[in-house]
């Protein structure tokens, strides 16, 4: 059963907390985190990109660009920017997009449950990413930014919420210039912090990685170097737990992601077209965004024109989690067979699209000239990322987007 236990964070003083929340390191590159900081002291991204605070150019992975986080980190703390909550606690972290609001627990997940499979998995990861994470969590002593984790609902947890949030003011409550709204509130109540406790003990078998995988493999790594440095640890240590934002399943929706790809692999658009017919019942849609409507179907836009594109029976399996899914059918029976396209985390002929940008992204994309075509599909459903993760496979790389993202900030743990 899953061990989440509450902790004594650090966050900011409520005036700055719009300010000092910031979007997950890894959406953004420097330049654009260098625009979202501009003026604002208080960003986290002079921590989590602190490059933007070194010379222009420089090597994101620099010592200095290390050193400046461990820098800014002190400096915050410092200037009571952010400040340590007395007493161990859970907080409930919601976010608002488009008229529905997810409410998470966020609270310190275990090492051993990461190690012993209790934190199901759906993504590989790359060490490269994996150690330029373990460096910061390292050299800050801390857990910055939460991973984004669900868990099969409980009511009883689901109950403890609702109360909570219906007649207690929420600590910080604000709209990201993004349109999305997010409200945070502190646990106070020392029996309603154990009640919570105990309920992931006993009635929440599994956590699944949703969001983050890399910075969950970091975060449980780091842990497992702090124990061998410290033989004579007892397990309760912080080290021995990382920051995590937990939501039950039935709140959350998964955002489709989406392809373009830069040629057709030396095939004319006719050629293109005729193969597809094989394993798809193809039907041209125009020149209006045409979006796919349920599984096993997909939206393709070429040479102007959008094709809604069925996939024929045969082409994919139903009795297997990873066979049945859209990503596989697209990277089986398109992008392999006819586009050569077969290392989809190392060719440089294809890019990946989130859904929140709209179906318009990939159209521009290919209006510019330089991608040739577009593919969307229709969003992997929770229950599939739950049976593939409890089957102990592995999804195809970017299947699964998640929205509103985490901000980050609003609460942090720190590993002592």
């Amino acid at each position: 059963m899953a061990i989440l236990k509450p902790f004594k964070g650090y966050r900011p003083i409520q005036e700055i907390a719009e300010k000092l929340a910031a979007l997950p390191y890894d959406v953004m590159n420097t330049n654009e985190a260098i625009a979202m900081a501009d003026g604002n002291p208080y960003s986290l991204l002079h921590i989590t990109r602190s490059e933007i605070d070194c010379p222009i150019g420089i090597d994101v992975h620099a010592k200095d660009v290390y050193d400046k986080a461990v820098e800014n980190y002190s400096l915050f703390k410092e200037k009571k920017w952010l400040v340590q909550d007395e007493t161990p606690k859970f907080y409930i972290y919601a976010q608002t997009m488009d008229g529905r609001t997810q409410y998470g627990i966020v609270g310190a997940a275990s090492v051993d449950d990461y190690l012993n499979g209790i934190i199901k998995k759906h993504e590989l990861t790359r060490p490269d990413k994996e150690e330029d994470r373990m460096i910061h969590v390292r050299i800050n002593n801390a857990n910055i930014e939460p991973v984004f984790f669900t868990y099969p609902a409980v009511n009883e947890i689901d109950a403890i919420v609702e109360k909570i949030v219906k007649n207690q003011s929420a600590t910080y409550d604000f709209v990201s210039n993004d349109g999305f709204g997010h409200h945070f509130w502190v646990i106070n109540e020392d029996a309603v912090n154990k009640k919570l406790e105990q309920l992931f003990k006993d009635k929440v078998p599994f956590t699944y990685v949703a969001d983050g995988h890399h910075r969950t493999a970091a975060a449980a790594l780091v842990g497992a170097e702090k124990r061998k440095a410290n033989p004579n640890y007892t397990g309760d240590e912080e080290f021995n737990f990382f920051l995590a934002v937990h939501f039950p399943d039935n709140q959350l929706k998964i955002i489709d992601y989406n392809r373009v790809v830069i040629d057709l692999n030396g095939l004319s658009n006719n050629e293109f077209l005729e193969k597809l017919a094989t394993d798809f019942d193809i039907i041209e849609k125009g020149a209006a965004i045409y979006k796919p409507g349920k599984l096993h179907e997909f939206s393709m836009y070429l040479d102007g024109k959008w094709f809604g594109l069925t996939a024929k029976k045969g082409t994919f399996n139903d009795s297997d989690p990873i066979g049945v899914l859209d990503v596989t059918i697209l990277s089986e029976q398109i992008l392999s067979k006819h586009l050569d396209i077969k290392d989809l985390r190392t060719s440089k002929r294809i890019d990946f699209i989130g859904g929140i940008r709209g179906l318009g992204a990939l159209k521009d994309r290919v209006d510019s000239g330089e991608w040739k075509v577009a593919f969307a599909l229709y969003a992997v459903s929770m229950q599939q990322l739950i049976d593939i993760a409890d089957s102990g496979n592995i999804m195809p790389p970017k299947t699964t987007w998640f929205e509103p993202k985490l901000r980050s900030g609003l609460v942090i743990h720190e590993l002592i």
